[in-house]
């Protein structure tokens, strides 16, 4: 397919969520040409959908990094990168001083800023914004922000452009008129947000088709933790809602007293973990999956959330309200039917603490990347916080490079494999049949099977075609890895591999070689940079 225009910056961001935004508007405050990219509008990001808010320490309530540290590591069962966690927690509250500074206003009192509980937190630390919008004032304020790039909306990134020494030189876009365009840079920066389409029902908007995995792993870098996909607890469950984006329930409302129960009004989290139910998602996912297991019939699509003993329900989750609302349910007169949905992206791009790939020139930050935050399971409201860092990191990394925009290189040819739509949503079925909160061995084979007839269709370069072409790739790439993990641990449950062994106490890295995914005995050495954060 021919170039039909090209543009030359500094750095390319794709992606416009906490973390895109936050990197471009850091990035061009160093002096740098940024041009940010996506492929919907600027506000269809994860960020927006945010309901709970930002996990952020307040040290004169008592409370302290290393707690924030040890619930952090709790969640992520064993494989969090405690180094890295303690330095992106440590940074969050400069962050958020910073974000304030650009317009995002936050719910306070007398006091100052309010803060809740959520699941895995022994404090209270979560701030939020508007009760339950705190995604929607965050990304309000960083796309008004003063000094935002310019934003190509509508533009579907394809793929990182290498140069022949195999460093990204940029990247490949459809614009809205299905033309092909080059975007030169010498920094390339992936934001793209998550992975959820890849399941029938997510709460992730229809753009989340894990682009940013799908392009990494083309351009040659190596992946980590992909096995692990967090479920959300609560999501909205509404009659024939089976399939498509699910409202969220944030779990704010059960740090308020809201209790889960079933059908006959009897306790889901009752006995299952010390913090019943503000245990962590990945507990109570599975407490939940189990009971509706153990209805009549075994054929239980939903519990419910008894909001009876929350205070000014109007008030403090509006959001909440007006979705329920919608659906025909009011939880001040009856309780929300909820069910778990597919929500986060543990792993991702593996990076170093700088938010370098093992691609020169290439850098990751927020959901798409894997920085060692999350482990096994995602500690709630951590992922903004780490769009917020991550986002400055990046900026400062690419400014300390002293990239320049004006070496003409010769770029390795686009791709010409791209895979038919018309399997997407079957793999989208078979995922969420095979590989989402209870996954077996044969299942895993049925679901890789279903990617490996997306990938082995045939289509031209449309939007459509790359889509299912990403779907297809991180599929494949999360069923190879939940396949070779042979044990349960956090949000990875393999029924016939229950418990958790000191053995599988580690991340595993997948690369793409020849277009199949291959998983790596470790680390390459020469990725194994010793980063220095100046501040």
């Amino acid at each position: 397919m021919t170039i039909s225009w090209e543009v030359r910056v500094d750095a390319v961001v794709v992606g416009t969520g906490v973390a895109g935004l936050t990197c471009a508007l850091d990035a061009a405050a160093y002096g740098l040409s940024v041009l940010v990219v996506t492929k919907g509008a600027v506000d269809e990001t994860n960020t927006r959908y945010a309901q709970g808010g930002i996990a952020v320490v307040d040290t004169t309530s008592g409370d302290t990094i290393t707690a924030h540290l040890a619930d952090t590591l709790a969640a992520g069962a064993g494989l969090c990168d405690e180094a890295a966690t303690r330095e992106i927690l440590a940074a969050g509250p400069a962050a958020i001083t910073r974000l304030r500074s650009r317009g995002a206003r936050f719910d306070a009192g007398l006091a100052g800023l309010l803060r809740t509980r959520e699941g895995g937190h022994h404090a209270d630390r979560i701030i939020h914004a508007g009760g339950d919008a705190t995604g929607a004032e965050v990304q309000r304020a960083l796309a008004a922000a003063s000094g935002l790039p310019a934003v190509l909306a509508d533009h579907l990134a394809v793929d990182v452009a290498l140069d022949e020494t195999g460093s990204a030189a940029g990247i490949f876009v459809l614009d809205p008129d299905g033309q092909l365009g080059l975007i030169r840079a010498a920094a390339v920066v992936l934001a793209t947000g998550g992975s959820g389409q890849v399941y029938a029902a997510s709460t992730n908007p229809a753009i989340a088709t894990g682009d940013g995995v799908a392009m990494a792993l083309r351009a040659g870098a190596v992946t980590a933790d992909l096995e692990f996909v967090q479920f959300h607890p609560t999501a909205l469950f509404t009659a024939g809602g089976q399939e498509g984006r699910r409202d969220l329930v944030t779990e704010a409302l059960r740090g308020a007293g809201a209790t889960l129960v079933d059908g006959a009004g009897r306790s889901v989290m009752r006995g299952q973990h010390h913090l019943g139910d503000l245990a962590p998602r990945d507990v109570v996912s599975l407490a939940i999956t189990r009971r509706l297991a153990d209805s009549p019939g075994g054929v239980g699509d939903h519990v419910f959330l008894d909001c009876s003993a929350v205070n000014a329900l109007a008030r403090r989750f509006p959001t909440v309200l007006a979705a329920c609302l919608a659906a025909g349910v009011d939880p001040r007169m009856a309780p929300i039917p909820v069910s778990p949905a597919a929500h986060y992206q543990c792993g991702g791009v593996w990076t170093d603490r700088l938010g370098r790939t093992t691609v020169d020139g290439l850098y990751a930050c927020g959901e798409v990347a894997r920085t060692g935050l999350h482990g096994a399971n995602r500690l709630a409201s951590n992922s903004l916080l780490e769009g917020l860092v991550m986002g400055e990191q990046v900026a400062r990394t690419i400014a300390a490079q002293s990239v320049s925009s004006t070496e003409d290189v010769a770029l390795q040819s686009l791709s010409e494999h791209w895979s038919a739509p018309n399997w997407r949503a079957d793999l989208q079925l078979a995922m969420s049949s095979e590989m989402a909160i209870g996954r077996e061995v044969a299942g895993l084979r049925a679901a890789a099977r279903a990617a490996e007839r997306v990938l082995n269709s045939r289509s031209g370069l449309t939007r459509e075609a790359v889509e299912a072409t990403n779907l297809a790739q991180v599929s494949d790439a999360m069923v190879t890895l939940a396949a070779h993990r042979v044990e349960s641990r956090g949000c990875h449950v393999r029924t016939d591999a229950p418990g958790s062994t000191e053995l599988w106490r580690r991340s595993q890295f997948l690369v793409l070689h020849d277009g199949t995914s291959r998983l790596l005995d470790e680390l390459p050495a020469t990725t194994r940079r010793q980063p220095v954060l100046a501040r």
